[in-house]
């Protein structure tokens, strides 16, 4: 009896060519500059993408991006590239800054609060937003946090509002308690509580803005760091002028703006305000 013929995998091999033309492409549509050293990160998450679309290559996959030959393919290709690490309470210091210096001034003059997570990934940032501000604001003040990503796959997975186990331990025990609902599988979904507060949409940082603002509070941390200087000092302008006076700017502990022309003023590390408001 002769054995069944094992079937290859498709060739995964990516070009110093090949590699510049994904870079270039990512850049072109995104801002986000592929550093050398990133091959292995490339051919891991384009791999997955070969395989679904049954192609010979990863070189194949490539060439018929660059000629847009796929259609639908490059949100697919955008999607995977673009997918960051994030976690319920990453870098808390930002959260607690909220509740003590800001949510008391929003609770005294008790108007609407609008606050935007600029780069809001599966959700995580956007819900830790939520439960803060159900614990720390009083039901008189309406909050409405605005969430939005470049990735249409993993906004949906931000909007179901479930997660596994293991992301759910970020959340403090009573959070977990009095926000989510646990799931028989041992994962977590989100209550009405927090889904009504956060609205999700589509949107690429580098291109046309469709919302007005102003916003009091505008989070985007740990993307800028994946940007050019130039990129980094014009998307500052334009949150800047999104702020309202007294608006907060939170961005992640390793980005810096030393060096880029804003007009905020740094109240902490990774904080910035714009002037007015009554501050």
């Amino acid at each position: 009896m002769t054995a069944p013929a094992l079937t290859a995998g498709p060739d995964l091999h990516l070009s110093p060519t090949e590699y510049r033309t994904v870079a270039e492409l990512l850049y072109g549509h995104s801002g986000i500059r592929l550093r050398e050293g990133k091959e292995a990160l490339v051919i891991s998450r384009l791999g997955h993408r070969v395989r679904a679309l049954r192609l010979p290559s990863l070189s194949a996959y490539v060439a018929a991006i660059a000629k847009q030959e796929l259609p639908g393919e490059f949100a697919h290709f955008i999607d995977v590239l673009t997918t960051n690490k994030t976690g319920f309470f990453r870098e808390d210091a930002h959260f607690d800054f909220l509740i003590e210096e800001v949510f008391p001034r929003f609770a005294a003059e008790g108007r609407e609060v609008k606050i935007w997570s600029a780069a809001c990934s599966s959700g995580e940032e956007p819900y830790t937003l939520a439960m803060v501000v159900r614990e720390h604001l009083p039901s008189s003040v309406r909050v409405r946090i605005l969430a939005t990503d470049i990735s249409h796959r993993i906004l949906a997975s931000a909007q179901a509002a479930r997660y596994t186990a293991a992301q759910a331990e970020g959340i403090p025990a009573p959070y977990r308690q009095k926000y989510w609902t646990r799931l028989p599988d041992g994962g977590i979904e989100a209550k009405p509580e927090l889904t009504s507060l956060v609205r999700f949409a589509h949107l690429n940082l580098t291109e046309a803005w469709p919302m007005k603002g102003p916003f009091d509070v505008i989070f985007c941390r740990n993307v800028m760091i994946y940007f050019d200087r130039d990129l980094q000092s014009k998307l500052v302008q334009r949150f800047g002028a999104l702020l309202a006076p007294g608006g907060i700017l939170a961005v992640g502990h390793a980005e810096s703006l030393t060096g880029i022309t804003h007009g905020l003023e740094q109240l902490q590390p990774a904080v910035y305000r714009r002037a007015g408001g009554g501050w």
